[in-house]
């Protein structure tokens, strides 16, 4: 008997991933709240498991009194000595329990202690073992269907791929294998939950460490990274061998890396973009796979403003605004896009605008000049003549002068 219940203990240690001395605590927790049920909460009782052999004592304490004032607690001198001839007033004596004498109801309370405190265990296990993990890719196999959400086994445990962190569209079935990243381990009342995520950006970053050997070794490196799951996704790369091409680097030979994580992630779309410290090329690049013509930005204000040929526009803005608004989160600007036709338009207005406000200036001059000849102590109006031919040159260099959209184009050499 004792034998089997050291047996079963290092069983259920070794299932359920405890160590062997959580579990004989358990035991012994659960013994002494039986007999506790059996005989009162007010018995000094002690519960000891030989770790070795398995044996059980289960002693009821009390102190020698004369005379005895609570039973429960006190035992006579003249019974003391019947157990230990030597006892003497104020010392401690114990009897021994059977556990016989505990009865269904206090077997009951010990099944459910023991149950709750291998639980507990259990759940301090799991939160130990996963909490270093957070971050990590890992390989499940899928259990079911709760809610939406999918059980997914990892190892010992079981972990919950919430429906806000699936890739949308995806389905999945009893024993398909899938991989997410483990990104927490929430504790709660009744249990740890272990959560993964297929819809995280992190997620993608780890599958090109994964497929991409250099992104692994950290000769390249991704500086960004921005997702729409089951859309698009933009990640941002760069080198710190300048011999190795990052962004061939993650496309592989003919597509093969890229590939590779395309189908992973269910067809979803992945541009990579070389990260540069320029504004104006990195955000020409982020826009892919439009084509861009001009990019001018406002430093102060983190604004960029960026034309495209009419033909470009859609692409260049993307279904419901998806390109823009992920190149906007990766270059951290702020980017508005107009057409070259739009930007011509605007342009041609704000020539026609300066030339007439400058035309008014110049005339005016002239009035005022006029006005003044007409008195006989006046020059000769031909002294006011110098300042209407600097307005006239300011008003022509303003208009020939290209804007600060215009001067930005130089750098769009270096844009694909």
């Amino acid at each position: 008997m004792k034998r089997e219940i050291m047996s079963v203990i290092e069983q259920v240690g070794r299932e359920k991933g405890i160590d062997k001395e959580r579990v004989l605590a358990a035991v012994e927790s659960a013994l002494l709240t039986a007999a506790k049920k059996r005989y009162g909460s007010n018995e000094h009782i002690q519960v000891q498991i030989d770790h070795e052999t398995g044996e059980i004592s289960i002693v009821s304490l009390k102190t020698i009194s004369d005379p005895v004032t609570d039973v429960k607690s006190q035992i006579s001198l003249e019974e003391a000595r019947e157990i230990d001839s030597e006892a003497e007033v104020g010392d401690e004596i114990g009897s021994l329990l059977e556990m016989a004498e505990f009865g269904r109801i206090a077997a009951q309370a010990a099944k459910q202690v023991i149950c709750q405190k291998v639980r507990e265990a259990e759940w301090e296990a799991v939160e130990r073992e996963y909490s270093k993990k957070e971050g990590d890719l890992v390989h499940g196999v899928i259990l079911g269907q709760e809610r939406r959400n999918y059980l997914v086994e990892i190892g010992k445990t079981e972990a919950l791929l919430p429906v806000n962190e699936q890739i949308p569209r995806e389905a999945h079935r009893r024993g398909d294998r899938v991989r997410a990243i483990l990104l927490e381990v929430r504790r709660t009342p009744k249990d740890v939950q272990v959560i993964l995520s297929r819809a995280h950006p992190q997620f993608v970053v780890k599958l090109f460490q994964l497929e991409v050997p250099e992104v692994m070794e950290k000769i390249v490196e991704i500086k960004g990274i921005v997702r729409e799951p089951g859309d698009r996704t933009k990640i941002a790369v760069c080198s710190r061998d300048k011999a190795v091409d990052p962004v061939g680097a993650c496309v592989g030979i003919k597509g093969s890396r890229v590939q590779a994580i395309v189908r992973e992630l269910k067809g979803e779309k992945i541009d990579i973009i070389p990260w540069t410290t320029d504004p104006r090329v990195f955000i020409g690049e982020a826009l892919n796979p439009a084509s861009i013509e001009k990019v001018g930005i406002d430093e102060q204000k983190k604004a960029a403003l960026v034309v495209v040929a009419d033909s470009q526009l859609s692409l260049a803005i993307g279904k419901n605004g998806q390109n823009v608004r992920l190149a906007a989160k990766l270059t951290g600007w702020k980017i508005d896009i107009i057409s070259g036709s739009e930007y011509e338009k605007e342009k041609g207005e704000r020539e026609k605008e300066i030339k007439a406000a400058l035309a008014e200036e110049a005339e005016a001059l002239r009035e005022q000049a006029g006005g003044e000849s007409s008195t006989p102590s006046e020059e000769p109006d031909s002294a006011v003549e110098p300042e209407v031919a600097q307005v006239t040159a300011e008003a022509s260099e303003a208009v020939s002068t290209p804007d600060s959209i215009e001067e930005s184009a130089e750098s769009k050499e270096t844009l694909p």
